[in-house]
């Protein structure tokens, strides 16, 4: 391991970064670029190019001066608790964020649809039934068919469970001070998690062709893949994440004792996890 290094004084904090001013004009650039090219404008999709490509520029140059002012122990226990705070809170807004989907997914199956269905409606719409996966009381969404729970999600419940096996045994050799062995199942879970997405991909390559079930499938259709595209995103970005956090590893980053870049890594790797298990459930069991 690399030796550690003195710490800083407790109420010690780095100079200010110009990068979060730069960030927020990246973020309102891809969101004007965005709305633009909803509505059709003709500088929406350049614009939106540009402000995720600064975006992502900004955010490499970011988190690399967060990293040399780790490295050179510039950081202090005070500046260690606000990343556990502000980690714990951004986690909080995840769970928010699905929260909202979940909520959403609840409202059409147990409210909306029975309310649809029942004797008062009947007379509007005589064939509707209260059957979630249908096509809508009016009957202007394409037929299909939906998706179970065999075998592609039960194989990503299996990859995701394990991953966060993986990751625990790597925090573990970390804590124990053995950098080989941290570095091999750090390397296992972001395998595991590039296979769950391989998988995902796959799905709904499955899911267009073979089952007609798509974005536009109605309730069923916009619930499922917003739900399980979201979940797919987030994936994506933790693995990211943990790919990062096993180069710094390699380049013989963290120590026992100071290691925040990898247990924050580490949080959102197994919120992922729990969402998913959440959602196969709900959305492939119910």
């Amino acid at each position: 391991m690399s030796s550690t290094k003195a710490a800083a004084p407790y109420y010690f904090v780095p100079g200010p970064s110009r990068w979060p001013l730069f960030a927020g004009m990246s973020l309102l650039a891809t969101m004007i670029g965005a709305s633009g090219w909803v509505n059709g404008a003709s500088f929406g999709p350049m614009l939106t190019i540009a402000g995720i490509a600064s975006t992502l520029v900004v955010l490499y140059f970011w988190f690399g001066d967060a990293i040399k002012e780790s490295e050179s122990g510039l950081y202090s226990k005070r500046i260690d608790l606000s990343y556990r705070w502000s980690m714990s809170w951004f986690i909080f807004s995840e769970v928010m964020f699905f929260a909202a989907f979940f909520g959403a997914l609840f409202y059409a199956r147990a409210i909306s649809m029975p309310w649809l269905a029942d004797l008062d409606h009947k007379v509007i719409w005589p064939d509707f039934s209260a059957q979630w996966g249908n096509t809508g009381p009016a009957g202007v969404v394409d037929s299909f068919q939906t998706m179970g729970p065999f075998p592609i999600p039960t194989i990503n419940t299996a990859l995701l469970l394990l991953s966060g096996v993986t990751l625990t045994i790597s925090h573990h050799a970390l804590l124990a001070g053995k950098r080989s062995k941290t570095i091999v199942w750090l390397a296992a879970t972001v395998l595991l998690g590039a296979i769950f997405m391989g998988f995902q991909v796959y799905e709904y390559m499955h899911a267009y062709s073979e089952l007609n079930l798509k974005l536009t499938s109605g309730i069923y259709g916009s619930t499922f893949f917003m739900l399980t595209g979201f979940h797919g995103f987030h994936v994506t970005v933790g693995a990211i994440m943990l790919a990062v956090v096993l180069y710094r590893l390699m380049k013989g980053h963290f120590t026992p004792e100071n290691h925040f870049g990898f247990e924050g890594a580490a949080w959102y790797w197994h919120f992922v996890d729990v969402v998913w298990l959440g959602l196969y459930v709900v959305v492939y069991w119910l």
